[in-house]
């Protein structure tokens, strides 16, 4: 043979093995994606599947243990005492009351230790305080007066300051009164729980007033809607209505809940409390996409046309908790949470991550499948708590 044949014959037998190989590979990258995507379509089906208590269960705690974990592996993403971490913890509270194992319960207690049980540095700014829920909480679990006494002080102080000031947003208002209606989540359901804890009132009536102050300032009475601060009254989408947020609204409804369920029966706001809770209800719910999720912008939802998950779930935990305690009609206010929360379980990564949480900010924003947050998983713990209730009866 001669050597330009012998040439040629080696070309076409490396061809060969070439194509052999990159058609086997491509093979396997191919039966790769494909087993992917069925296990992403069964993890799917599985958890959107018909609901039941134990499924419920299932995917709170996959949620939660992914959420612990990542803290572990990867640390805090925020402070231990911030604003998101509160809110996730009071979450992660109503998730351990239900719990098959105690462990979160000590997770909790670890993390009140790390932050030596005080509350954020700036005093009288709500965010800084939001972490008071969870040890209100504790405290009234394990009777232990360390958990509360710095939070304890300052709801002290709160409760003698007159809180005249308007609620215009300037002069970092915001650090001094609730001035915004994120505040309405942070501050008032910590007094409130602080109250029920330690069976003095005087800080469930300072939240009540203070909500009030609020309330009269930021809520449309046309549209049963709070804008998220001064800066938004004025302010419009771009289909020319007005701004309102779907993430700050999911603040206030679940913080009517979390402070109807420690207000007396017979405490003399509570019958105003409900009926603003009944408004903005019938509200949101007529709201809700066909997906069953509430996007960025609660008027405009076609400008932010992705799903949205942290006030989908405050609006789901909301809802629920509303039929759960009878104030909501269950034949009308059902479906919706149900769809809610079927919509937010499609949101969970098969690790456990929730996903399709707007980042940190003050208006509706972009949101992708991989945005997740401490609050997000908060709100999805707190709905799951009811859907579980929702489901066990």
């Amino acid at each position: 043979m001669s050597m330009h044949n012998n040439f040629h014959h080696q070309k076409t037998n490396y061809l060969k093995v070439s194509m052999t190989i990159y058609f086997k590979r491509s093979f396997r990258f191919f039966l790769t994606l494909v087993l992917l995507w069925s296990t992403t379509i069964s993890f799917a089906k599985e958890s959107v599947g018909p609901l039941s208590k134990d499924s419920i269960k299932n995917i709170m705690q996959r949620v939660a243990d992914w959420q612990w974990r990542d803290i572990e592996v990867h640390g805090w993403k925020n402070p231990p005492k911030d604003w998101t971490s509160g809110a996730m913890f009071t979450g992660m509270v109503a998730w351990a009351k239900i719990a098959p194992d105690k462990k979160y319960w000590n997770k909790l207690v670890q993390v009140g230790e790390l932050n030596q049980w005080k509350i954020g540095p700036r005093r009288r700014f709500a965010d800084d305080y939001c972490v008071g829920q969870m040890y209100s909480l504790l405290y009234k679990k394990f009777k232990n007066p360390d958990y509360i006494a710095d939070f304890r002080s300052l709801a002290d102080t709160l409760a003698i300051i007159p809180h005249t000031e308007p609620l215009l947003w300037v002069n970092s208002i915001y650090l001094r009164e609730w001035a915004w209606c994120d505040a309405l989540f942070m501050a008032p359901p910590a007094l409130a729980y602080l109250s029920d804890a330690t069976k003095d009132k005087k800080y469930l009536n300072l939240a009540s007033r203070l909500w009030w102050k609020t309330s009269d300032y930021l809520y449309s009475n046309e549209e049963h809607l709070f804008f998220r601060d001064s800066r938004y009254f004025t302010q419009k989408e771009k289909n020319g209505k007005p701004v309102f947020w779907s993430r700050g609204n999911g603040w206030v409804l679940g913080g009517i809940a979390n402070v109807l369920s420690v207000m007396p029966a017979r405490h003399p706001d509570r019958a105003r409390f409900i009926k603003q809770f009944k408004e903005m209800a019938e509200r949101i719910a007529g709201l809700q996409q066909p997906d069953g999720t509430w996007h960025a912008s609660l008027l405009d939802p076609e400008s932010y046309p992705v799903k949205e998950t942290s006030g989908t779930a405050f609006f789901c935990y909301a809802l629920a908790w509303g039929i759960n305690h009878h104030i909501l009609p269950h034949d009308k206010y059902y479906p919706v949470a149900v769809k809610a929360w079927q919509s937010l379980v499609a949101c969970v990564h098969p690790d456990g991550k929730l996903g399709y949480v707007q980042p940190q900010g003050v208006s509706p924003e972009k949101v992708t499948s991989d945005d997740t947050e401490y609050y997000g998983v908060g709100a999805f713990l707190l709905a799951g708590t009811e859907m579980v209730k929702l489901k066990s009866k």
